[in-house]
């Protein structure tokens, strides 16, 4: 039988390697949910029939995000590491893993803020009819695999 305090370190280390996992799994969903943007992205260009001035803002505004994009998941990658570190070196959810965690949910926080501020600079660029479609295509890809 164990002793509390090995009852303790046992269940402090399962649940440390389960909040890894689970900001692991957030950080891949939050991923794959951006990449999805690259869809609707190219759903825009395609069927709103966009002007030539509209599509030339709006590969502007696209690059913008694609950079900070590549910015903010570098800091997840980062913080992912600091997490990795404490789990497999130090063994310990200490002040620089809790730190690391608030800094990777800070990115992707960051990340889906700047989203959402890029798709509603898109549609400030629309038309009425095309921001309609707009609306029906941004519903449908946030909606997608919610039932």
């Amino acid at each position: 039988m164990m002793g509390p305090g090995r009852t303790f370190l046992a269940m402090l280390v399962v649940t440390v390697l389960a909040a890894a996992a689970a900001g692991w799994a957030g950080v891949q969903y939050g991923l794959g949910r951006a990449n999805g943007e690259t869809d609707l992205d190219a759903a825009i260009h395609h069927d709103l029939h966009l002007t030539p001035e509209q599509d030339r803002r709006i590969h502007t505004l696209e690059a913008d995000l694609a950079t900070t994009r590549l910015e903010l998941q570098a800091k997840m990658r980062a913080a992912n590491r600091d997490i990795a570190q404490a789990i497999t070196e130090r063994h310990s959810y200490d002040a620089q893993a809790q730190e690391a965690v608030e800094r990777l949910h800070a990115a992707m926080s960051a990340l889906q803020e700047k989203t959402i501020r890029h798709v509603l600079a898109i549609r400030a660029l629309l038309t009425p009819e095309q921001a309609r479609d707009f609306d029906a295509k941004v519903s449908k890809a946030l909606n997608a695999g919610t039932s």
